[in-house]
């Protein structure tokens, strides 16, 4: 258990079928203290290796032979629920987003991003918290929500959310951060944090990103909704 006032180190495995994609992961996380667990070429390795080394966030391409990232991920989360899956992707229009974080993954990254990036969003996931670009959030609600084929998901548990509770449910939803509720709701973050901590539990959701698919399934996300809800209280 870390100590208060210590920051946390990740133990992260890397999965991918690419070499030089892991090798350039590995240093870059090295090189920021964060410890590299094991490497991993295609899904089944990804899987095996968890179980082996239990690492805090496992870094998982989509693409890999003998098995893909989204089974890879699928068979990890129901084995250690812990662990946080961050998806690796070449184009932010991947049409294997929103399978990928209703399976469970934490958020997805773009092959080409920064090295402090990659590693900043991995200190975000193992804190518990979900990784969403704006551009895949948008382009996520643009896909899924337009889709006039599939009625809106009834998830009876939303009836156990209070009001407010709903209503920072929807904002999560339309791709808004901690600090940007805060704002728009006139609240501390403590407070959003506490009530972000509350749907989670009574929604049975792992993380933000868990949060943002079941506000699209449920119709509280609509095309068109950006940004503040425009509401008061």
């Amino acid at each position: 258990m870390t100590a208060p006032g210590v920051e946390r180190t990740p133990r992260v495995l890397i999965a991918d079928d690419q070499t030089l994609i892991r090798t350039g992961f590995r240093l870059i996380l090295t090189a920021r203290g964060i410890e590299v667990v094991g490497e991993a070429a295609d899904g089944a390795e990804a899987v095996a290796m968890t179980r082996e080394l239990r690492p805090d966030v496992v870094l998982m391409d989509i693409r890999m032979p003998n098995m893909d990232g989204l089974e890879a991920t699928r068979r990890i989360l129901e084995r250690a629920p812990d662990c946080r899956v961050l998806m690796l992707t070449t184009f932010d229009l991947d049409r294997y987003v929103y399978t990928a974080l209703s399976v469970g993954a934490s958020g997805f990254l773009l092959k080409d991003v920064t090295p402090e990036h990659l590693a900043a969003a991995v200190r975000l996931v193992d804190t518990g918290d979900a990784l969403l670009a704006p551009s895949i959030t948008r382009r996520l609600v643009e896909r899924f929500a337009t889709d006039d084929s599939r009625p809106p998901a009834v998830h009876a548990d939303l009836a156990a959310l209070t009001p407010r509770e709903l209503e920072v449910l929807t904002l999560m939803g339309r791709g808004l951060s901690n600090s940007e509720l805060a704002a728009e709701l006139t609240l501390s973050e403590a407070t959003v944090k506490s009530h972000v901590a509350r749907i989670f539990a009574k929604l049975t959701l792992r993380d933000r990103a868990q949060a943002v698919v079941l506000a699209y399934e449920t119709g509280l996300v609509r095309p068109g909704d950006r940004g503040g809800s425009g509401t008061t209280g």
